[in-house]
This record gives C-alpha cells, structure tokens and sequence, in this order.
C-alpha cells in the first residue's frame, strides 16, 4: 500500500512540475504541495503509522 501511495506522490509530482504545457502558468505551488505530501507519507513510513 506505501510503495503504491509513493508512486502516485511520485508521478503527481512529475505532472505538477511547471515544464508542461498545461501548466506553465501554475508557477511551483503545486510542487510545493505535492512535496509535503511526499514528506508527510515519509514521516508516516518511518513512525510505523501507514
């Protein structure tokens, strides 16, 4: 279930980048977001808690 949940954070944080065309106007929030997702699932990992 965790390594399922990091691959979808994994790819959402590909599709956030602001390179694509389709969001260029977005600028780094969706990044920013999908990087403390990514952080937060971290933390859940290593307490054991997911």
């Amino acid at each position: 279930m965790g390594t399922i949940l990091l691959i979808i954070l994994v790819l959402a944080l590909i599709g956030a980048l602001p390179t694509w065309g389709h969001s260029k106007n977005w600028g780094y929030g969706p990044v920013g977001i999908t990087g403390v997702l990514v952080i937060i699932l971290i933390i859940l990992l290593l307490t054991g808690r997911l």
